[in-house]
């Protein structure tokens, strides 16, 4: 009787040993969602443990248009780190979301609240995986490729900064058919599409130069639009005064990024980057530093092709250059 009492209790201390495990065991559990919860939302706010919104410097605008130029100088400043094309962007067309809008469509404008906080967030962890060494300090996500989703990416991340940098469409577009000729630098690089590329502009120079004033018009608009609606820091930057005062035009651009930079950094980048510095090997026609000249397409496009691309990108060259040659 007194071993068949002992085994009792012994059953009995491992129930309540049971049901204490189990209690403790649903206590951590618990915890440990409520901890991975609030370490999500911190990252998807951009807080402690991840990159911060406010501390990411968006360049929009196009290709061709001073952007590795820019993205390099400001490389150079304190505290600073480039995201080169993402193309993130890219994924986020409004157009094309508007276009697949039904109920089932997973960017449906039912759920936006939904699929904005993911956005943010796939671009703050991807930010994070990428620059651990960036936390506390300013990332330049350098995305003229992907201005097309700017709009989205703006609302997405309203804390970040943005700089809109422009150029004259006449000279991108004459970039680019420089680029995508034959023996041109973009033919070289892109292995198969780059002979297309290089057979479309020896086949029909016209309709590749309305292509680009086209995409141009698209990304560059769909920049302005998000300049527009960004209640952040911002600024518009041309590539023609980036180019004419490269030390005034920075000054400006971090003043009104609100960011501080000293004045030694500044003249030391802007030295370091200049157009005269670039070997003379480096730069010509056919090469990626071609001309540095703004209003070089005078000399590039057939009068036809000016009237193409002006027809199209009318409204931006109202906007930004109004004082331009029409």
């Amino acid at each position: 009787m007194r071993r068949l009492g002992a085994i009792l209790k012994i059953d009995s201390l491992l129930s309540a040993l049971r049901r204490r495990t189990g209690r403790l065991r649903g206590r951590a559990v618990a915890a440990g969602r409520r901890l991975f919860a609030g370490t999500r939302r911190r990252v998807s706010a951009g807080g402690a443990g991840g990159i911060e919104a406010g501390r990411l410097i968006w360049m929009f605008g196009s290709g061709r248009s001073g952007s590795t130029w820019l993205a390099a100088m400001m490389e150079e400043m304190e505290d600073h780190h480039v995201w080169f094309e993402p193309r993130v962007g890219s994924l986020f067309d409004p157009a094309e979301i508007e276009r697949y809008k039904g109920q089932n469509f997973i960017l449906a404008p039912r759920y936006r609240s939904v699929w904005l906080e993911l956005i943010r967030e796939l671009v703050l962890r991807s930010a994070e995986a990428r620059f651990p060494e960036a936390f506390g300090e300013y990332l330049l996500i350098k995305e003229p490729g992907g201005s097309v989703g700017a709009p989205l990416l703006m609302e997405a991340l309203p804390e970040s900064r943005m700089i809109l940098l422009t150029r004259d469409p006449r000279d991108v577009a004459a970039s680019w058919l420089d680029a995508n000729r034959k023996g041109g630098w973009r033919t070289q690089r892109q292995g198969d599409g780059g002979r297309r590329a290089e057979e479309f502009v020896a086949a029909n120079p016209n309709a590749f130069v309305k292509h680009h004033a086209e995409a141009y018009l698209q990304g560059v608009g769909n920049a302005w639009k998000a300049y527009e609606a960004h209640r952040g820091r911002k600024v518009v930057v041309r590539y023609e005064d980036l180019r004419v005062d490269t030390l005034g035009t920075m000054r400006r651009m971090y003043s009104d990024l609100g960011i501080p930079v000293s004045e030694q950094s500044f003249a030391r980048t802007v030295e370091k980057h200049a157009w005269e510095n670039i070997p003379e090997e480096e730069k010509g026609e056919g090469k990626f530093y071609r001309k540095a000249s703004p209003g070089g397409w005078r000399e590039d496009l057939t009068p036809h092709q000016v009237r193409i691309i002006e027809e199209i990108t009318g409204p931006l060259l109202a906007e930004f250059y109004p004082d331009a040659d029409r």
